[in-house]
């Protein structure tokens, strides 16, 4: 009786579409880029496109109901997709072809989904997230953050993503129109009241669609779509490459650091604690869905931690909204017209608006680092995985050639090695005992 009440508001089915285009807007453009950067039939592509969107609802009701319950997106993860362009940039440069590394990808994420599902039903989770100490999250959050708006950013001057940037310019116009779609959505944000705030990024989104189609020609990203197929392994078939493996599996071990930033990063909100259970829940529904992804060449899922931001931003922490959001996504999947239509969203503009969400991890950071006591000395243990990290974003892969190819793809990614630094520094040294005399030292100098 309840749940029908709750389904009789107008209110939640707005909200629920909001949540249905920030779903949208943080899915579309990954299965579009993979594609194109694996060099596939425009007919794949809208598969994938399609099928993406059935996963994605699917795994956030479940998730929803049976895992975390919360309100928390369940997805395609950046950290695998920047990963993913990476790994086709650096192949590219080393002559792999691409079916190898899409067969090597394959059985990369296979293990994964299997080392994740047995994460979850043996329970040992929360074991694993006390590695990921405020330290961890902090700098993950960081240069999580750093690694997305780098591609929203590009996305909003008009730069193609993937392999389809080489060469490319900023398109000033459509830069010009990005910047007032953002400083829209944060005027929004940070003048409306309560009751107009929480819609920004919708209001973003559609003023943005409308203008854009108003004062450019749209190009379609992808063909008319008729039907709904399933194609087994379309980025190649199970292939052995030891170190686009090795480096798929620990992305996918890193990739729980997302688990562990949307739970934790949305306790205050929901004023619980993480459970066990519901860390092992979570857990093996994303394995089942890691599994999936492996099979149907899809970019595997992890809990969003943008949606801490998106929370914060819009203050709609229930779950009939959000499940309503993702009903509406998966039936996208099914009707191909919908999804079409839809996928007609220009990317420049859908970037925009995820430009302002992902602003808000940089707050997310600093929650975490707020827990930590930082001196002159116990610095180091945040700072060196963070500038090291922020460093490599910036080098171009044509600079790693001359690493060895079993190591290369990880140390190429500032993302995966700021995380591994953080890691090891904050769990083989003790940083709390260092730096507390002359810490204190300083403080009673200064009351003197």
């Amino acid at each position: 009786m309840i749940v029908i009440k709750e389904l009789a508001k107008s209110s939640n089915w707005i909200s629920g579409l909001q949540w249905l285009f920030f779903i949208f807007t943080n899915i579309v453009v990954i299965p579009i880029t993979v594609g194109a950067a694996f060099e596939l039939s425009q007919e794949t592509i809208v598969n994938m496109l399609q099928l993406s969107f059935v996963v994605t609802g699917l795994a956030c009701i479940i998730q929803a109901y049976f895992g975390h319950k919360r309100a928390i997106m369940e997805g395609q993860s950046g950290l695998w997709w920047g990963v993913i362009l990476t790994l086709v940039t650096t192949a590219a440069a080393q002559g792999m072809p691409l079916s190898i590394l899409g067969g090597s990808l394959t059985v990369g994420i296979i293990i994964v989904a299997i080392l994740t599902f047995l994460i979850g039903v043996t329970g040992v989770g929360p074991l694993i997230a006390k590695l990921f100490t405020p330290a961890v999250m902090g700098v993950f959050m960081f240069l999580f953050g750093c690694q997305l708006i780098g591609i929203f950013l590009k996305g909003m001057l008009g730069i193609p993503f993937g392999n389809q940037s080489g060469g490319a310019h900023i398109d000033v116009p459509v830069s010009l129109l990005s910047i007032v779609i953002a400083t829209l959505v944060i005027v929004i944000s940070v003048k409306a009241p309560t009751s107009i705030r929480r819609y920004g990024l919708l209001i973003g989104i559609i003023v943005g669609w409308v203008i854009f189609a108003l004062i450019f020609r749209p190009e379609s990203a992808i063909s008319e779509a008729t039907s709904f197929k399933l194609e087994l392994f379309p980025l190649g078939k199970p292939a052995w490459d030891m170190g686009i493996i090795i480096t798929t599996v620990i992305a996918g071990l890193l990739n729980a650091a997302n688990t562990f930033g949307a739970l934790k990063g949305t306790e205050s909100m929901y004023k619980v604690e993480t459970t066990k259970s519901e860390y092992r829940a979570s857990f093996t529904i994303t394995g089942v869905f890691t599994l999936i992804a492996g099979i149907f060449g899809l970019v595997p899922n992890s809990p969003y931690v943008s949606s801490i931001g998106f929370l914060s931003q819009t203050g709609i922490i229930n779950r009939i909204p959000f499940v309503l959001g993702g009903l509406m996504f998966l039936v996208m999947g099914l009707i191909p017209p919908i999804g079409h239509f839809f996928s007609q969203l220009p990317l420049s503009v859908g970037s925009a608006a995820l430009f302002v969400s992902y602003l808000l991890l940089l707050n997310s950071s600093f929650n975490f680092f707020k827990n930590v006591e930082f001196n002159t000395v116990n610095v180091y243990r945040s700072a060196i995985p963070l500038f090291v990290g922020i460093v490599i974003m910036t080098l171009p892969a044509t600079y790693f050639i001359t690493v060895p190819s079993i190591i290369r793809p990880v140390l190429s990614s500032g993302l995966l090695v700021g995380i591994i630094l953080s890691l090891l520094l904050e769990n083989l040294i003790k940083w709390d005992k260092y730096g507390v005399e002359d810490q204190e030292e300083i403080e009673l100098s200064n009351k003197q």
